[in-house]
């Protein structure tokens, strides 16, 4: 039985499976990054970034993947996803780029994190009390 106002078993396992899309997304990213192949110089080259940022974006990845899914820091990876997020729109929208991946990876690592954590979603759905 779950306690009141407590997520239930489906919507549970459907944050985790969304969180664990979202973190096996952006590991597969910074693993690309991390091993600094030749399609990521090439695609940072034509994204006018310097190649000197391919290793702290893989880091930041990373770390936002682990992050997000150790149930005490999750919180905190998700703001991370967030703010990395936020940069990769910003470089697609200058690149004239619809920047719908990147808007869709931050959405989804909100909901899923709603659905585990009543806290976030009754913050974001709720008005606040008078």
């Amino acid at each position: 039985m779950n306690a009141p106002n407590s997520p239930s078993k489906a919507q549970r396992i459907a944050g985790h499976v969304l969180s664990s899309l979202v973190a096996l997304l952006l590991t597969f990213s910074a693993i690309m990054k991390l091993t600094q192949g030749a399609q990521v110089k090439e695609g940072f080259t034509q994204m006018g970034l310097p190649e000197s940022l391919i290793l702290p974006l893989g880091i930041i990845e990373i770390a936002s993947a682990v992050l997000s899914i150790i149930p005490k820091t999750r919180f905190w990876g998700v703001i991370l996803i967030t703010g990395y997020m936020g940069g990769a729109i910003v470089t697609h929208l200058r690149l004239g780029q619809p920047p719908v991946m990147q808007v869709l990876v931050g959405v989804v690592a909100w909901v899923g994190l709603a659905l585990r954590d009543t806290r976030i979603r009754d913050l974001a759905l709720n008005s606040p009390q008078k």
